[in-house]
């Protein structure tokens, strides 16, 4: 399968040597017709702004600009990837903006300049996580963003996707399922991969609610952080250190419940009482 005329992904990381630094927590994804489905979940790209992090060799940059993207900026850490990146940008002129610096460090709010963007990425596993807490807890809602379609490894997204009384709920689940619509779009087998992870990978797609339960972003997160440091304790003894019994009987809440059982609602309930 060929998306456009520029080489195979495997030449073009020959060519340029781009053999995936396990230290960036690198893993290319070189199949066109996995790139090809990341790009069609993420929606109508026709007329879009879309911001990767991580594009590597750019096989899923390739595949979002044949899907109609108007607009890509990609950030990349790693400068060996820019010629490869270059070729992509001469392909599609005007099309693609590399930005060579660290995801950690970027402002995206002023990267996406005021107009609506989508998040697509293939995450370097090793920032994943922390990239998309801070987009879930972005001051201003609705976020700078109209959608994030992301691949994390799968335990990561059953966290983001998990609901009240599962193994797999906690901070993350609060936080994506309080300000976001999400779901696992797909899964995507290691072998898939260059070099191929020891674990199946998942693409979930968020999509922001438009008007979330209020609540405060750093009282939510201290609330669910004592609540889940000690998940197997009592809340009135996990959250002793927030009010206890007196913060939990306040909402209405059992004090001998586990943070598990809580939903999101009752979490938003407790922060706002902080």
């Amino acid at each position: 399968m060929s998306l456009d005329d520029l080489p195979p992904l495997r030449e073009v990381i020959e060519r340029h040597g781009l053999q995936a630094k396990k230290t960036l927590g690198q893993n290319f994804l070189l199949d066109l017709n996995l790139t090809g489905k990341v790009a069609r979940t993420a929606g109508d790209l026709t007329g879009t702004t879309v911001i990767e992090v991580g594009p590597g060799p750019g096989g899923l940059t390739r595949a979002l600009l044949a899907n109609g993207a108007r607009r890509i900026v990609a950030i990349e850490r790693d400068e060996r990837c820019l010629p490869a990146l270059a070729e992509i940008s001469d392909r599609y002129p005007g099309r693609l903006e590399v930005v060579s610096g660290d995801a950690l460090k970027t402002d995206f709010v002023q990267l996406a300049a005021g107009e609506p963007v989508k998040i697509v990425a293939n995450l370097p596993y090793n920032i994943g996580t922390e990239l998309l807490v801070r987009w879930l807890t972005v001051a201003a809602w609705p976020p700078f963003y109209t959608s994030m379609t992301l691949m994390f490894q799968r335990e990561v997204a059953e966290r983001i996707v998990a609901r009240q009384g599962s193994d797999a709920y906690g901070r993350l689940g609060i936080l994506a399922g309080w300000r976001t619509e999400a779901g696992i779009a797909f899964d995507i087998p290691p072998q898939a991969f260059t070099p191929p992870p020891k674990v199946t990978s998942s693409v979930v797609h968020l999509t922001p609610r438009a008007q979330p339960l209020p609540a405060d972003v750093k009282k939510l997160g201290r609330v669910t952080e004592a609540a889940f440091g000690q998940r197997r304790k009592m809340l009135r003894q996990s959250l002793k250190g927030l009010g206890g019994e007196a913060l939990l009987g306040a909402v209405g809440i059992d004090p001998t419940r586990r943070a598990e059982t809580l939903s999101v609602e009752e979490f938003v309930s407790l922060a706002n009482l902080i």
